[in-house]
This record gives structure tokens, C-alpha cells and sequence, in this order.
């Protein structure tokens, strides 16, 4: 069984200055991590592994700097790590991001099981997943919430939906999207540490792919384009009411009344 699981390199903090020309984020020297929810990604990718055998592989798209979390994936137990990483890919969208990893995938050999987190936190559209599935030609299930049986030639699942849950059977090779607390990721281990210490990273460029036309990623490759982007002012004004309970009730109410809040 190969299994690859795709994960995301996001700020770990909400203090992230944005290009306002290109509406991308600025990542260089801003402290990163693991996208959460691609920790449980991770988690259900090696608890396959351990039923069926075979290897997982993750995959994450970025600049350099985030061959770190393929690092880190290493000490929860992943078997193998590629980045894909070329200035031609900055500034992608859901659609060329999605094109772009689906180019990875097949330079790689092509897998059993891809296994994504839900969404990012840096951009929460939940997409990439399911529109990594249909550039593939794979059959896929999103938000799903628990993995019920895993066997040589398909894998059940149970889907969260809005107002119900569907149980939902796939034959490989097939992708899904996990939901956050599907299982509870472990945590990485000091002697995977070790034993993963200098084990390479794969890399992959835009000259590793069979489509090399640089039009089809990054900005270039993007069908949306952020007109306006910026981060909003901070307006926090204080002010304390002074006297008893009863008086700073009545203050509290024409002040109310001035600003026509009520």
C-alpha cells in the first residue's frame, strides 16, 4: 500500500505582514509549523500503514524553509518526504496549488490512498483536497470523521455532513480530507529523531514535471487574483466609568443614547 499524505507549512502566528501588490503572504523569517489539521492527516495515513503495511510519503508545496515539517513528519514515523518547492509556484491559488501538487503526484509514481487535512489555517478554503482528487481522475470523500475498515482493496469512512453522517465505502486508489479529531495525533518521538537524523528530502522543481509550461502554476497558473488585501486597523478605545454601581449604570446608558447604540 502506498499512502502519501499532503501537508502545509502555516505561520504560527496571526502577526503575518501581507504584499498588498500580490495579495500573498510574507513568509520569510516568520515562525511556522505543521498546518493543524495535517497532523491528523498524518495520523490516519500511519494508523493505515499499520493495518495494511506498506509506507506513507508526505508532501508539502513551499518555499525551502519548509523541508522543516517534512522533518517533522519524519519523527511521527512518515517513511518518506518530497517538497516541491520553485519561485514559479509562489502566489498560487486553490486551482494552480492544486495543479501543482497533482504534477508532484504523478512524478512520484502515483499512490493507493492520498490523505489531506481538511483545510489550512491560513486559508480555510478547503479545496485543494478535492480538486487534488479531480485532476487525478480519483474517486473522493471530504470531512470525513472516522476511518471504519481499511482493507487490501478499498477503504470505508464516515463522512460528516451538515445534517447527518453517510457512511461511504472507496476502491482504490481514492482520496479523502479528514476532519480535525478524527484520531489523536501522536506525538514525534526523540528516538525517530535520532534514527531520522540526515535522512533526505526529495525535491521537486518545475523541471521535474511532465507539464514544464511555467503559465500553468503560480500566479500565472491562478484563475482568482486578490484585487485588495491588508490587514485591519486596531481601534480599541477604553473608558472607565467611575462611581457606584447605580451611577456607572447611568453613565453607561447615556453614553449608550449619545453613540445611538440604543
Amino acid at each position: 500500500m502506498k499512502i502519501l499524505v499532503c501537508i502545509k507549512q502555516v505561520p504560527g502566528t496571526n502577526k503575518v505582514e501581507i504584499d498588498e501588490k500580490t495579495g500573498v503572504l510574507k513568509r520569510d523569517g516568520v515562525k511556522s509549523k505543521i498546518n493543524p489539521y495535517d497532523l491528523y492527516a498524518i495520523e490516519a495515513a500511519l494508523q493505515v500503514r499499520e493495518q495494511t503495511g506498506g509506507s506513507v510519503t508526505a508532501l508539502t508545496m513551499g518555499p525551502p524553509q519548509a523541508e522543516q515539517i517534512i522533518t517533522e513528519a519524519y519523527m511521527m514515523g512518515v517513511d518518506d518526504g518530497c517538497l516541491v518547492t520553485d519561485r514559479r509556484f509562489g502566489g498560487a491559488d486553490v486551482l494552480a496549488t492544486s495543479y501543482t501538487l497533482s504534477q508532484a503526484v504523478k512524478a512520484l509514481g502515483g499512490f493507493d490512498l492520498i490523505i489531506c487535512g481538511k483545510q489550512t489555517t491560513d486559508g480555510d478554503t478547503a479545496q485543494v483536497g478535492p480538486a487534488l482528487a479531480e485532476l487525478l481522475g480519483m474517486v473522493h470523500v471530504a470531512w470525513v470523521k472516522s476511518i471504519d475498515n481499511v482493507d487490501k482493496d478499498g477503504i470505508m469512512v464516515s463522512q460528516d455532513l451538515p445534517d447527518s453522517t453517510e457512511t461511504v465505502r472507496l476502491q482504490y486508489p481514492c482520496l479523502i480530507t479528514v476532519e480535525k479529531d478524527i484520531m489523536q495525533p501522536r506525538l514525534p518521538s526523540y528516538k525517530r529523531k535520532l534514527a531520522s537524523a540526515g535522512k533526505l528530502v526529495q525535491k521537486l522543481t518545475l523541471n521535474d514535471f511532465s507539464d514544464k509550461d511555467p503559465e500553468h502554476y503560480g500566479l500565472n497558473g491562478s484563475a482568482t487574483k486578490v484585487e485588495r488585501i491588508f490587514s485591519p486597523q486596531s481601534n480599541v478605545e477604553q473608558l472607565m466609568l467611575e462611581g457606584d454601581g447605580n451611577e456607572q449604570a447611568e453613565s453607561l446608558l447615556q453614553l449608550l443614547q449619545t453613540r445611538k447604540l440604543i
